[in-house]
């Protein structure tokens, strides 16, 4: 299929022509038609597949094709980041047009964000605790809104956003079009989707699959030799950017602290950073200026970007979804990538929900402590044996070290797209 064939507007068409793309992913080539007909859709996907543009695109159509009371369309994120993402994305594909697109979230000035509604905002991207605030202060009128986009759902309804979604709900006509988004979608928070649509077309696409282009492992480590095991594989490895995960937003400042003091171009994404901070953080990131970012789960939701080689689970999961979403972040874009996680004594059962999930073991490491070889020993217990695969790079890094007097040097940097491009998802070709 080509996008041609979805009967977007001839300017959207041109647009997407200049990106130079022909072939929409699964998500938009089964989604597009359905919004474009006005219908409500739940749309479940992993990441790096082209969700914003399933929406953006037909949005704008709808909006190109008629008249209305501005906002006319609400996009709802869970991060700054994410935001400002779907926002640069909708700028590019409305630019040449009389439509107009505005951010809103906390962290910053209200005033700016208030003067670019009353200039006409036909597209508010918004978080809903800074919405709810322009709400309150009467700052914003929903009451023209045609079609409601609820992104990354599953964060928005488990992250503490619920009762803020449903305030706005309040303000927003009971007749209107609703697009609910997500990477993952857990039985119960299916259930909350369902009271926001209305006889939804659903458009799943092995949202629960595991990326294909991924390496799986496992290092068995106590708790304490988390770090010093993390500035080995720094070190030692490949790495021409990792992507590391904290449970908390204390872990994920203070681990990238000490990454930095240890040498490593590293920051950290966390939920404590100023926007201006956080935004400092992604782009260096992007640019190379940094090779290392510590992140939190609820930071790294509007993390795009392509080429990063490794994963780091530093932190296990809580669940299989959650793990399947972060590894998702690398072997992006047709490019492999590898996820590393470090395991303790009490992860034993989940790693094996995780290799129930993926339908394969995890290729386990040596372990770098002789008491942490029990975690790999009981997590092994439950399968039938299998060859060993590992790769002692440890040793391979010591021994480069030794004969040249310098640690194992980083690959390069891997090319990275645009946000035009990356939006689109991994299965679109260059004309």
């Amino acid at each position: 299929m080509s996008f041609t064939q979805l009967h977007l507007n001839t300017h959207i068409q041109n647009v997407i022509n200049q990106c130079g793309f022909s072939a929409p992913t699964p998500i938009q080539a089964q989604a597009i038609p359905h919004v474009i007909a006005g219908h409500d859709l739940l749309g479940l996907a992993q990441t790096g597949t082209g969700k914003t543009a399933a929406f953006v695109l037909p949005i704008v159509h709808r909006l190109m094709a008629s008249t209305g009371t501005s906002p006319r369309a609400l996009v709802m994120a869970p991060t700054r980041e994410l935001a400002e993402q779907i926002n640069a994305f909708t700028r590019t594909i409305i630019r040449k047009t009389s439509l107009k697109s505005v951010t809103i979230y906390g962290g910053v000035g209200k005033a700016g964000q208030i003067a670019a509604i009353r200039q006409g905002a036909d597209i508010v991207v918004a978080c809903p605790g800074r919405l709810l605030d322009l709400l309150n202060d009467r700052a914003i009128d929903l009451s023209g809104v045609e079609t409601l986009i609820l992104d990354e759902a599953d964060h928005m309804f488990d992250q503490g956003f619920l009762p803020d979604i449903r305030r706005i709900l309040r303000n927003l006509p009971n007749k209107r079009q609703n697009l609910v988004f997500s990477a993952t979608m857990p039985d119960a928070i299916r259930q909350l989707a369902a009271d926001v649509l209305v006889d939804p077309v659903t458009v799943q696409i092995n949202h629960t699959q595991p990326v294909q282009s991924i390496a799986h492992r496992l290092f068995a480590v106590e708790r304490e030799e988390k770090t010093h095991l993390l500035m080995q594989l720094l070190q030692g490895e490949t790495m021409a950017t990792a992507l590391i995960f904290t449970r908390t937003k204390h872990k994920a400042k203070n681990l990238a602290l000490q990454l930095s003091r240890s040498g490593f171009k590293a920051t950290s994404l966390q939920g404590n950073l100023s926007q201006n901070k956080r935004q400092q953080a992604l782009d260096g990131f992007k640019s190379g200026a940094f090779t290392v970012l510590v992140a939190t789960d609820i930071a790294a939701r509007g993390i795009d970007v392509t080429g990063i080689s490794h994963v780091i689970n530093y932190d296990m999961p809580d669940t299989v979804e959650t793990y399947i979403h972060r590894t998702g972040r690398t072997g992006r874009a047709a490019c492999v990538g590898e996820a590393l996680t470090f395991a303790t004594s009490e992860d034993g059962r989940m790693i094996r929900s995780i290799e129930h999930a993926l339908a394969q073991r995890l290729c386990r490491e040596p372990a770098r402590e002789p008491s942490a070889q029990k975690i790999i020993d009981e997590s092994t217990s439950a399968h039938r044996p299998l060859r060993e695969q590992t790769r002692p790079m440890a040793r391979a890094a010591n021994n480069h070290k030794k004969t040249t007097g310098q640690p194992k040097a980083s690959r390069s940097r891997q090319g990275r797209r645009s946000v035009d491009s990356n939006i689109f998802g991994l299965a679109n070709q260059s004309k």
